[in-house]
């Protein structure tokens, strides 16, 4: 005990001396001499005598240096109980936080898991759903298994290509829409430069996630300028009513950011495409909006970055990173034909407004002009010297603009040529967006914000629009008559300009 026995007995075993309540305890736990080890029992212990005088204090006790040491030892073993206290407390913090992490990472992965397997749910019973409604043949079977696998592996590649009938049906498209063309007047409702200058900003809409902020593209429904779908970075396609400001329908399936978004002659039926390599059809049901899959194409190994419609809406491109284009067939959702452009890497596209003459823009800076009849290249555009972002036709049918990181390009395709070189923005600043109005009166420009040039006024600014995150504007849409334009930015919010 460090202090005189109160209770002193003798150890008959080793012969030392013990304070007795000290040394039975010792003996009720072990059973041996505390000092040499020896076995011992209580009754080897023999009680000594001594007086009742008052015990003495401890020597380092008597005076002050001796107290103040007492005190200095008492502090050195609470610090360095308190100091071992806080080291197990922050290790058992790094514990919690990477058992948290563990169970986050987890999380995500079981997240992931269960959306590619409704992905592959919903593209089984698409595939099942387009093979019951294909049309027999001759030997009763079905869809891919007349072109020979039930799986369908070559079964969405076409064996014959582009046939005749196809090309009998773009011709007439073409020669339809070009006769109608000469015709059509600019419609008296369409926006004049100085109602494009007053545009300005209505609505600001948070439409997709904002952990993957983003919109990549916007579409509008044919016959109405009000229904919108949005391309999203967070792998979803909105569909939005601008005019009520609701949201009709969200399409989630595909696994990566959505690149490009179109609608299909109406608002029924909307293609998708996407950075998992795929392109996928929405159906819409008898509800407004319950859209579904109604088929998934996935016949190219490159992320597909930009989908172009037929005027007719039959018929649907897809230009992918891998430097192919696929020409589908809309009804049968099948690959009618694939075109490999050795060594390029698309990165944006556009169709004519006559149907015939397809753009795609490389990363490596090049503009090439495609016949969608023959297949054949039959232009080459150069003079950008960086990736091109973003391609649109003018609705006349004469001019087509070409977004790149070095500026805007007009081409004249009549003169195949440059007839205009537009730089907006500072120098540094690339443009990562272009669209014609449908009167071809207006072209919308983004890159740092947004510019309205005018086709009839030299291609002279009439309007600039500001309020965007760093990053930039990402995409432009026209609404009716110009007098709207929708602008997606790299947060996730979709900004409606109105006159």
């Amino acid at each position: 005990s460090g202090s005189v026995p109160e209770e002193p007995v003798v150890s008959k075993v080793s012969g030392h001396l013990y304070e007795k309540r000290l040394v039975l305890k010792i003996i009720q736990e072990t059973g041996r001499d505390p000092v040499t080890d020896e076995p011992l029992a209580a009754g080897d212990l023999v009680t000594l005598q001594v007086g009742k005088a008052i015990n003495p204090r401890p020597t380092p006790a008597t005076s002050i240096p001796g107290l103040l040491s007492l005190f200095q030892n008492e502090w050195d073993v609470t610090v360095l109980e308190l100091h071992q206290l806080r080291t197990s407390l922050h290790k058992t913090r790094q514990e919690l936080s990477h058992a948290l992490y563990q169970h986050d990472a987890a999380t995500r992965v079981i997240a992931r898991l269960l959306q590619e397997r409704d992905g592959y749910r919903a593209a089984a019973e698409a595939a099942a759903a387009t093979r019951a409604a294909a049309p027999a043949d001759a030997n009763g079977k079905r869809g891919a298994e007349a072109d020979g696998g039930e799986d369908g592996g070559d079964a969405k590649k076409a064996k014959g290509g582009v046939t005749a009938r196809v090309v009998e049906a773009l011709t007439a498209a073409s020669d339809e829409l070009s006769r109608g063309r000469k015709k059509r007047v600019v419609p008296p409702s369409t926006a004049t430069p100085e109602e494009v200058g007053r545009l300005a900003l209505a609505h600001t809409l948070p439409l997709h996630k904002t952990r993957k902020g983003g919109i990549l593209a916007i579409d509008l429904a044919p016959g109405s300028g009000d229904l919108a779908a949005t391309a999203g970075a967070d792998g979803c396609v909105q569909v939005y009513d601008v005019a009520g400001a609701r949201s009709v329908a969200e399409l989630a399936g595909h696994s990566k950011r959505v690149n490009d978004v179109r609608f299909l002659g109406s608002a029924d039926l909307l293609a998708s495409a996407s950075a998992d390599r795929t392109v996928r059809l929405w159906r819409r049901g008898e509800a407004e909006g319950d859209y579904a899959a109604a088929a998934t194409l996935a016949d190219q190994a490159g992320e597909v970055v930009a989908l172009v419609v037929h005027p007719s809406n039959d018929y649907l491109v897809a230009a992918a990173a891998d430097g192919t284009w696929a020409f589908y067939d809309v009804a049968q959702a099948l690959c009618l034909t694939k075109v490999a452009d050795e060594g390029a890497a698309y990165s944006a596209a556009a169709l004519h407004p006559d149907g015939l003459i397809l753009s795609t823009g490389t990363q490596g800076a090049a503009v090439k002009i495609w016949e969608t009849r023959t297949q054949k290249n039959v232009a080459n555009f150069e003079g950008h010297t960086g990736r091109i972002n973003s391609l649109s036709f003018s609705e006349n049918g004469y001019y087509m603009a070409s977004a790149a990181t070095d500026g805007v390009r007009i081409w004249d395709l009549r003169k195949l040529k440059t007839i205009r070189t537009l730089n907006l923005f500072s120098e540094g600043t690339p443009t990562t967006a272009v669209a014609f109005d449908y009167s071809g009166l207006f072209l919308g420009v983004g890159g740092s914000d947004v510019r309205v040039v005018g086709a009839k006024q030299d291609w002279a600014e009439l309007a600039t629009l500001t309020g965007f995150p760093k990053k930039g504007v990402s995409s432009l849409r026209f609404g009716t008559d110009a007098k709207r334009l929708l602008v997606g930015a790299s947060d996730h919010n979709l900004r409606v300009f109105d006159v």
